[in-house]
């Protein structure tokens, strides 16, 4: 859903939004994920954008939250972003959720496409860990023949996600139910996260079969730097339980 042409992609920031409605707003976050599209298409600077629907818990698993929905977004700069934050429309749809929580990132390393797209454009920068929190999304979209497998793999890869050490915050996303899926997650370290993705026989073994056995027809990987954290994310303030405090944005 591009509306404008990516920027320099040193330029760029990315955000992640978690819209989390009361339960008896659950059709109106639903309704949303419809309705948003004619606003989001004109705003300027959002040159890529997703709506997601969101699993329960912090796992990729086969359950569905209909109170919470995520909108991953690719801005050509943070002037774009701070604009559309400032913007009535906005304002509104904060009103209308009970919770609404903002990451802002940097792109540092990317590979794969989008629906066919490639979000951030350009070159991924390849310079050294600058340290921090960072943050991880995955996308694929699997092979229906491979479906039944990839389902069976991915909860056991997953297990006790939460309790890993370093990990601040992750959700489960999706597009279409079961086809197009999608992680999220935010850890206090580069070496935290590689550690969960490496060190973990069952992780290693499905990422070798995703491979192996060729389960996605299409797949991303991003890394970012995690430049602030607005909002509550499920009550909690995980700019500050990321060891930042309550500063203003880092660039």
């Amino acid at each position: 859903m591009a509306t404008h042409p990516p920027g320099p992609a040193a330029a760029q920031v990315a955000t992640l939004t978690l819209n989390t409605y009361a339960p008896r707003a659950v059709r109106q976050g639903l309704s949303r994920m419809g309705s948003d599209h004619g606003q989001l298409r004109q705003v300027p600077g959002l040159h890529f954008y997703r709506l997601l629907g969101t699993g329960q818990g912090s796992a990729l698993t086969l359950s569905a939250d209909l109170r919470r929905w995520a909108r991953f977004a690719v801005w050509s700069s943070l002037d774009d972003l701070e604009a559309f934050e400032a913007s009535a429309w906005r304002a509104q749809e904060r009103a209308l959720a009970a919770e609404s929580c903002t990451a802002v990132l940097r792109p540092e390393r990317w590979r794969g496409r989008w629906g066919g797209a490639e979000p951030f454009g350009g070159e991924p920068a390849r310079g050294t860990d600058p340290g921090g929190p960072v943050a991880v999304l995955t996308r694929a979209a699997i092979r229906p023949t491979r479906l039944v497998r990839f389902w069976r793999a991915v909860p056991a890869s997953q297990h006790q996600l939460d309790r890993t050490p370093g990990l601040i915050a992750a959700v489960g996303m999706g597009e279409v139910p079961l086809l197009h899926q999608a992680t999220f997650s935010v850890w206090r370290s580069a070496q935290a996260m590689k550690a969960f993705a490496y060190g973990g026989a069952a992780h290693r073994e499905v990422m070798a079969r995703t491979h192996r056995e060729g389960w996605y027809r299409e797949e991303l990987f991003a890394r970012f730097a995690v430049l602030d954290i607005r909002g509550p994310w499920g009550g909690r303030d995980l700019w500050e339980e990321a060891g930042l405090g309550t500063g203003a944005l880092e660039e």
